[in-house]
């Protein structure tokens, strides 16, 4: 019986460290600015998806029929449903500020005045948050009051009528001789209930809210505390290490904001959870569900400050910029409109895999999605190698010398991928186990045979970029044949890590179902939620669109300009 608490416990820790870990890379090898602002992107990135409360939607909501779908009803249920996904929101912002590097240099900079949390909170978001705070403790103390309901089970189907005996009461026929009749085979008898679902005390369900709300709050107040007193880093100038508090603590506010909005539409699913009786009907509309998708929308979208660094850098280095320069070389050129094909072709094909997902669901037709992942993946990377061929025919010359990257991808970005193809991995394995029946469809094979094509295919891309004939520089444009190779293998390996991960979704939320029969909980009681396999693909599907549509902008200033390439250009 011990084993059980400490297993429960060693998968947040292990969470924990991974996050530190990957957190730490990022920053690890050159802590500049633009690492510096990748870490902060990731550190609200992972926020945002430890945050859901997508498994305690239905908390207070006792079902009638335990052979259903299952809700948080008991204490236990509902503080685990409600309580990991705030302290894994606040666990990764804090350690987000803890994954910074300590300072290195034999002089240490100080600062005479004292960095205060008001010193940094962005106003209009500030108050935003505040109100959402208090529109969440408004929405639990109404549910205050509310009565509890007792569930009342659905009743046996009745007996059929025999068909011969048509006044008979319900039961079994007597009638032995021969039937003529045609239709079916029994007479439905009366209705059967379906039963009606119940709820625990109104008083206590606010106890359990409201509870989640105060700790979310003295959280945020302690990471913000954090976020205020951290070190200097000594990479940054003054500027860029205010701003960057501003930016922690604007993704932690944002973040916060939409797990208040979400313990209000709990509250209002469940005051909307209808009485049993005369009027009680199997659906309801949670208006609060509303308010909720509209903070969610608001949150995503507001606006996250850049570090003054890289926002003088960029306004040079975008890809209108870089267009509309003349010094930029025309190789330049392509590449930046490459980017834009690769895009479209990415959007393509993850409209084309929505469409099909809501058409068919991976567990009724598991075969779409692993393809559409695959013919995306290809896409993506043949058109990253035509780029190359294309690079080379107009701008290569044989004599020119290949100019390879000193480092061709970032140690974040290659240790990332690497632990996208260990995540692939553990979900082959996970599928290959969980289909073990005789009778049980294979998916893992042909996901295998799909992921050999695209592997054959990102090394076909990697080999294009590593041959293709160099570019010919001059004085002002050194490094551009370099940086073109760099950008290339930038987005090969960021396609590979995505489709690594969109596969492991796939395998996951199609067989995903199986993970109570590898994992029988003890006493044979189910969790309250999907599966934590479905859960984990739901996940790993939507960290891979990311990585996917993540931009290659950070790579764009370096890109050399000058009149050199200019003339370059015209000469070839």
């Amino acid at each position: 019986m011990v084993v059980l608490p400490t297993l429960f416990f060693l998968g947040p820790v292990i969470g924990a460290i991974i996050v530190y870990l990957f957190l730490r890379m990022q920053v690890w090898s050159k802590p500049d600015a633009q690492a510096v602002a990748s870490h902060g992107l990731w550190v609200g990135i992972i926020g945002w998806m430890a945050s859901s409360l997508q498994g305690a939607m239905n908390a207070g909501i006792i079902r009638a029929n335990p052979m259903g779908s299952t809700a948080p009803a008991t204490p236990d249920q509902i503080a685990g449903a409600l309580a990991w996904p705030i302290l894994a929101c606040l666990a990764v912002h804090a350690l987000g500020q803890l994954s910074y590097p300590a300072p290195k240099a034999p002089r240490r900079y100080a600062e005479l005045t004292v960095r205060r949390i008001r010193d940094f909170l962005p106003g209009k978001l500030a108050w935003t948050t505040a109100a959402i705070f208090g529109y969440a403790g408004l929405a639990i103390a109404w549910i205050a009051a509310l009565p509890a309901h007792a569930a009342l089970p659905p009743s046996p189907p009745a007996p059929p009528v025999s068909p011969q005996q048509p006044g008979a009461p319900y039961g079994p026929s007597t009638y032995r001789g021969p039937s003529t009749y045609q239709g079916p085979s029994t007479v439905p008898g009366p209705s059967t209930f379906q039963g009606q679902d119940g709820r625990i005390p109104g008083s206590d369900m606010a106890l359990w809210l409201g509870g989640a709300l105060l700790v979310l709050a003295l959280g945020t107040w302690l990471v913000l505390l954090l976020i205020a007193r951290r070190r200097q880093l000594e990479t940054l100038d003054g500027s860029d290490n205010r701003t960057l508090r501003t930016i922690a603590t604007n993704r932690l506010l944002r973040t916060v904001a939409t797990i208040a909005a979400g313990l209000a539409t709990i509250a209002g699913n469940f005051a909307a959870q209808p009485a049993p009786g005369a009027a009680w009907q199997s659906s309801w509309f949670n208006v609060l569900g509303l308010i909720n998708m509209a903070v969610l929308l608001g949150m995503l979208w507001w606006k996250v400050p850049e570090l003054p660094s890289i926002l003088t850098v960029r306004k040079t280095t975008t890809a209108n910029t870089l267009r509309a320069d003349p010094r930029t070389h025309g190789a330049a050129r392509l590449t930046i409109s490459l980017g834009a094909m690769l895009g479209v072709v990415g959007g393509l094909a993850l409209l084309a895999g929505v469409v099909v997902i809501l058409i068919a669901p991976p567990p009724l037709n598991p075969w779409p999605f692993p393809v559409l992942t695959t013919i995306g993946a290809v896409a993506l990377l043949l058109g990253i190698a035509a780029g190359e061929m294309l690079m080379a025919r107009n701008y290569g010359r044989a004599e020119a010398t290949i100019q390879w990257p000193r480092q061709p991808v970032s140690r974040g970005l290659l240790s990332f991928a690497i632990g996208s193809a260990l995540v692939f991995a553990v979900a082959v394995v996970f599928a290959m186990a969980a289909e073990v029946q005789p009778l049980t469809p294979k998916t893992w094979p042909i996901v295998l045979l799909l992921s050999a094509v695209v592997a054959a295919t990102g090394a076909a891309a990697i080999v294009a970029v590593r041959r293709r004939r160099g570019i010919p520089e001059g004085a002002n444009d050194a490094g551009l044949d370099a940086a073109m190779r760099a950008i290339s293998m930038y987005r090969i390996v960021r396609t590979l890590a995505a489709y690594c991960l969109g596969q492991a979704a796939a395998l996951l939320v199609i067989t995903g179902d199986a993970w109570y029969t590898l994992f029988t909980p003890a006493g044979g009681e189910y969790a309250p939620a999907p599966s934590p396999a479905i859960t984990a693909g739901m996940v790993l599907a939507a960290l891979a669109v990311i990585v996917a549509v993540v931009p290659v902008r950070s790579l764009f200033h370096a890109i050399p300009r000058g009149e050199a390439a200019k003339l370059g250009e015209r000469a070839q």
